[in-house]
């Protein structure tokens, strides 16, 4: 495919922050809480704080291109250190909040990392008895608590300290940030962003910052959000899905409300009341999960209205999505259908949604019918974090459910002969951090590079993804499974399912491993005479499988004989980051569950005749 032209204007992301400030200083930039109240930071605020930082790193004498990090959940915090390091023309090194003491010393090391915002002293605390293998390391930055001066010294500095130093130099070097603004070259490195990957250990992906302009600038030419937008922002900032939303905040100036913490996202919502808000599909498919739990939990009479409503909402998306708006009897339904139950889903969202982004990994179509069908339109994307993220998108004039949408302007995507994805264009990587092999190894000759996944572009350009290349299962008959589209059909029928895994590689059938959600798997106990059983327990209650088999046989009646779940398994918890299950972004780490239940996989082909 053709890429679309795009008319670039900046060649470093330091322009593009100060040309922001310089356009709307009095607008809302942040909302971040404190405590159980929000507070707001305008740009021109916004501008303040990062010159305080930028020059508190020049004036520790970190130079151009040399490596900053950042350990921190997503905060207010994260973002200004991030800026601030970018407009000091060094790079940031990103690191989840949850990485474990030895993978932060490895990627410290392989980055050789000058200085690192830590978010506190337990971090710092893990530092220290590893400091002697970062000799790179000369200074911690500490967002949380007090540095400990016996045991640190100078090593450790507050943030706040680290500000007034920073406030000083500038007071001497009234023109530092301004010279460097200008002085930062496109390919200069801006961001080495290391891939939590499913296993081994992870790559430090090189992302300059024509990558970062080029993903801010073709964002903007779409028109899909404007500087009136209110974006709710939860997603880890260490990921590429979390950094392209801030490069996009730049060039539009909308306002983001910031708080990563996960279980305050449906309370906040309600607070915040955002215009858009980006997200994994976990998050769509808990929200569903919880909604249609929530409707059972009524009565009879409520949920057959439920139903009614949603059956209404559905036929009224399937008009818009071919050009026709509801009229008649319909337009009449769907009011009222609004009215008694549709409303009251979107109010759950905050009531001002106007679309909601997805990625980082495949969306069911059938949920994102169900929530278009409530006036909740969710757009899926398309990326990897060596395409920095934001590749291939659906916008709101031109979207179709089951793709990703089309490529942005600037970028070209090309089908290799086994089907897989090449993508060319600014946003790609130059290259994976001192691993020259692995970095010629994704690249052909002309310079396209290989994603991995698997895809189709239909006749209208739109982009479909079907599964991750080396994900494809060959079963033993020589038949080829796309494990993806299954789990992703199954969680849109089963209004309990947490995860699945489907395996069935170089076996004779599939099987799955499946986990339920908490909350849902609790309602539905409440109504079958299993109140008070606890989460283990019902995994292994045979009403609980009952229920679970009659989804599975839902799923299988629409699939060839070759793809169908012969046999599965309830796991006794569920999956999780914390156990290694899950990447930070809430993908599953497919090849680490098998591994962890091979045991449990292999006893469900034990025994079974191969005609199965």
């Amino acid at each position: 495919m053709q890429p679309i032209q795009l008319e670039r204007h900046y060649r470093n992301m330091a322009e593009l922050f100060w040309d922001r400030v310089g356009k709307t200083p009095h607008l809302e930039a942040f909302r971040y809480p404190v405590g159980d109240t929000w507070r707001s930071l305008t740009w021109k605020q916004a501008g303040e704080r990062v010159r305080k930082q930028a020059c508190g790193l020049l004036s520790l004498g970190i130079a151009r291109e040399e490596r900053c990090a950042i350990w921190s959940s997503t905060r207010l915090e994260w973002i200004l250190a991030d800026t601030s390091i970018l407009c000091a023309g060094a790079a940031t090194t990103t690191i989840y909040s949850n990485t474990p003491i030895e993978d932060c010393v490895y990627i410290l090391a392989d980055s050789k990392t000058r200085l690192i915002f830590a978010e506190n002293v337990e971090q710092v605390a893990a530092l220290r008895v590893h400091r002697d293998k970062l000799p790179d390391l000369v200074k911690v930055v500490l967002f949380d608590g007090p540095p400990d001066k016996e045991k640190d010294g100078d090593w450790v500095i507050a943030l706040a300290d680290f500000e007034a130093l920073g406030e000083e130099y500038a007071g001497q070097h009234t023109d530092a940030l301004d010279e460097l603004r200008k002085s930062i070259e496109s390919d200069d490195l801006a961001t080495l962003i290391y891939t939590s990957g499913t296993t081994g250990r992870p790559k430090g992906v090189r992302l300059v910052h024509d990558c970062w302009t080029y993903e801010a600038e073709s964002q903007d030419s779409l028109d899909v959000v404007d500087v009136n937008d209110v974006n709710y922002l939860w997603l880890p900032l260490a990921h590429s899905f979390g950094k392209v939303v801030l490069a996009v905040q730049m060039a539009v100036g909308f306002s983001s409300a910031v708080d990563g913490r996960i279980p305050k996202l449906i309370d906040n919502l309600a607070v915040v009341r955002p215009t858009f808000m980006v997200a994994a599909p976990r998050i769509f498919e808990k929200a569903y999960n919880r909604i249609i739990s929530l409707a059972k939990e009524g009565s009879p009479i409520k949920y057959k209205l439920f139903s009614w409503s949603i059956s209404v909402g559905k036929e009224v998306s399937r008009r818009r999505r071919s050009g026709q708006e509801p009229s008649g009897l319909l337009a009449l339904k769907h009011m009222v259908a609004d009215k008694l139950v549709l409303s009251k889903i979107r109010d759950r969202f905050g009531g001002r949604i106007r679309f909601l982004f997805s990625g980082s990994a495949p969306l069911s179509p059938d949920i994102a019918e169900f929530f278009h069908a409530t006036g909740m339109l969710i757009l899926e994307g398309y990326g990897l974090t060596e395409t920095s993220a934001a590749t291939v998108v659906n916008v709101p004039n031109s979207f179709r459910f089951g793709t990703v949408g089309h490529p942005v302007p600037g970028t070209e995507i090309r089908i290799a002969e086994d089907g897989e994805i090449l993508i060319k264009g600014p946003g790609v990587m130059r290259g994976y951090e001192n691993l020259p092999d692995q970095t010629s190894a994704v690249f052909s000759e002309d310079g396209w590079f290989h994603s991995g996944d698997i895809g189709q572009i239909d006749e209208d350009g739109f982009l479909k993804i079907t599964d991750r290349k080396k994900d494809l299962i060959k079963t033993s008959g020589g038949k080829y499974v796309a494990p993806q589209m299954l789990e992703g059909r199954f969680k849109a029928i089963c209004p309990v399912v947490s995860q699945i895994v489907v395996h069935g590689d170089r076996r004779n059938y599939c099987t799955a491993l499946i986990t339920l959600d908490v909350e849902a798997i609790t309602a539905w106990a409440v109504e079958n005479d299993l109140t008070g059983a606890s989460y283990e327990e019902l995994t292994r209650s045979d009403k609980v499988r009952d229920m679970v088999q009659e989804y599975v046989d839902e799923l299988n009646r629409g699939l060839a004989s070759y793809e169908t779940i012969k046999r599965f398994a309830i796991l006794p918890s569920d999956l999780s980051e914390e156990n290694g299950d899950l990447t930070p972004s809430l993908k599953v780490k497919r090849k680490s569950v098998e591994t962890k239940y091979m045991d449990l996989l292999d006893s469900m082909y034990q025994g079974a005749l191969e005609s199965m």
